[in-house]
């Protein structure tokens, strides 16, 4: 193990695929300038910057898919992910359905996401849940540098066009990574980084240690809190969410991008629709506005969930102390 930023952990991963397999290659806005070992030891016939043309990048790299290597794009900012769409969602996603699964679409992009660089609206805005309801994509964000790494992995050998978006309030944040090149990071399940009897929280990027914040506070006020990190966001990891409110009773989403229509939304679906009977109080969302991100530090901060407002919720639930959900066999189960 080695203690790296989520920066490093990503470079990392992208060193031990290029070298694992020669169809992997990374081409982007500044790819070559951000990581010139990359450069120096792949060449630019692997490693190359393009213009800023989101489109033509995109585009391109689905022809690559479709023509047996396996791309990585660096497309930097989330938001300007909205040139690409077409080529993403409508042709990367829904390609290989329309050829009877007969073309596989390997391709992974990247784009940094959420506030922590004070970088405006138009630089700063999560539009994860826009690419979660596109068909054919896989969507992943991690919180943690081993996570990001062992995902990273994981998504250029899918045969799936993946969304890997990296949260910028993470980028530099430090965390214990495995050297092994075959560690991965399985794609569709979740981690359950604290477990809990009380009340569930379920978050994923920069929110996640967020909830841990809050679950130890909460812990001396007696209210034993579970921490369940996503990490990928489709294929959504159902069993984890549904298996903890079957034992704690309570459900709390939180994360950064706006409520209307995101994953808390989906989450507290699935809680109503699949696990009714165990609950034992209203599923709490809790999440940024609908609104564009402030260029301000101090406004971009008050936009993004804190400890004190999971707190907060919780309490809000009744909760204090030694309010553990039934066990047994959970009633989802054998509905499924």
């Amino acid at each position: 193990m080695t203690r790296m930023t989520t920066e490093q952990a990503l470079t990392q991963a992208l060193h031990e695929e290029m070298r694992r397999d020669e169809r992997v290659l990374l081409m982007g806005e500044g790819a070559a300038t951000k990581r010139p070992a990359l450069a120096r030891e792949f060449g630019p016939a692997r490693v190359r910057n393009t213009p800023l043309a989101e489109a033509i990048i995109a585009g391109t790299a689905v022809g690559a898919a479709a023509s047996g290597l396996r791309p990585v794009i660096d497309l930097l900012f989330a938001p300007c992910l909205t040139y690409a769409m077409d080529a993403l969602v409508n042709s990367a996603g829904k390609l290989r359905y329309l050829s009877g699964g007969l073309c596989e679409f390997p391709l992974v992009t990247l784009a940094m996401t959420g506030s922590g660089w004070c970088v405006g609206g138009q630089h700063n805005h999560n539009l994860e849940a826009m690419f979660v309801h596109a068909p054919g994509l896989h969507v992943l964000m991690p919180s943690t540098a081993a996570d990001s790494k062992g995902l990273l992995k994981a998504a250029i050998r899918d045969e799936n066009p993946v969304l890997f978006f990296i949260d910028l309030g993470l980028l530099h944040q430090e965390g214990e990574v495995s050297d092994d090149p075959g560690d991965i990071v399985p794609i569709g399940k979740a981690a359950v980084p604290r477990h809990g009897r009380d009340v569930t929280l379920v978050s994923y990027a920069k929110t996640v240690p967020v909830c841990l914040q809050a679950a130890a506070e909460l812990e001396q006020r007696g209210v034993s809190a579970e921490v369940i990190d996503l990490r990928s966001l489709k294929p959504l990891d159902t069993t984890c969410v549904l298996d903890s409110i079957a034992r704690t009773g309570r459900l709390i989403i939180v994360h950064e991008a706006s409520g209307l229509c995101g994953i808390a939304a989906e989450l507290a679906a699935l809680a109503v629709t699949r696990a009714f009977d165990a609950l034992r109080a209203p599923v709490v969302r809790v999440t940024g506005p609908d609104a564009p991100a402030a260029s301000s530090w101090a406004l971009e901060q008050a936009a993004v969930p804190q400890a004190q407002q999971v707190v907060d919720a919780v309490l809000g639930l009744g909760l204090t102390g030694g309010h553990g959900g039934a066990a047994g066999e959970p009633a989802w189960r054998a509905r499924a």
